[in-house]
């Protein structure tokens, strides 16, 4: 049986406000449009290009690769939306590097979120004395982050660090920043370069704010 490495966190450590990656979808699903209709999207604010997106990662890397010279460490992703950021970010790293993913939702027995947070996959490995960096997406309530670094921490990294592509301080419910970001946003709700919404456009190869009129 294979061990379950980060799930065993403090009691009523799993519970809280709503969750980054699913605000959009339950705001959506309380004024009654249902997120399975969609519409494509031919247009849409382009926030940053992919040339911009290149530059800023290839930064991000070689900032990493100089804190932490002559050590190694694991890039911990969290799914989906993590997975192109760190891909990219990965291949800038000029110091050992490993990767591995956690994936993190809310419960959801009707359709309206239960406030519980709960991991969909957890670590293959233990972080337990290795430097660490939890690679978000984006960083909005702080919610979900918050709750990873506690349950990551109490199983003793060497380091923890927290990289996030897109930091949205608007919409911070809980004191926590990230130690290397890429963007500060708006308070808008973006797609592309692995974000998604409803499962679509994350194939964008920029970063783009949702139009209304993709949403029927």
């Amino acid at each position: 049986m294979k061990r379950r490495i980060l799930s065993a966190s403090p009691p009523g450590a799993q519970r809280g406000g709503r969750y980054s990656r699913d605000v959009m979808h339950e705001t959506l699903l309380g004024s009654g449009i249902r997120v399975n209709n969609v519409r494509p999207m031919k247009e849409g604010e382009v926030l940053f290009t992919r040339e911009q997106i290149a530059k800023r990662v290839a930064e991000l890397g070689a900032q990493i690769s100089k804190d932490f010279a002559g050590q190694r460490i694991i890039l911990l992703g969290v799914l989906k939306g993590a997975t192109v950021f760190l891909s990219d970010l990965a291949r800038n790293i000029s110091v050992e590097t490993t990767f591995d993913f956690v994936g993190i939702s809310s419960y959801r027995g009707t359709s309206e979120s239960s406030g519980e947070v709960r991991l969909t996959k957890d670590v293959d490995e233990s972080v337990e004395g290795r430097n660490v960096i939890l690679v978000e997406d984006i960083l909005d309530t702080g919610l979900t982050l918050s709750y990873l670094v506690k349950i990551i921490s109490a199983h003793q990294p060497r380091a923890l660090r927290v990289c996030t592509l897109l930091d949205k301080p608007a919409r911070r419910k809980v004191p926590v920043r990230a130690d290397y970001i890429g963007f500060e946003i708006p308070d808008k709700f973006v797609v592309g370069y692995g974000m998604d919404f409803a499962e679509k456009y994350r194939n964008l190869e920029d970063i783009r704010v949702l139009p209304a009129g993709a949403i029927g």
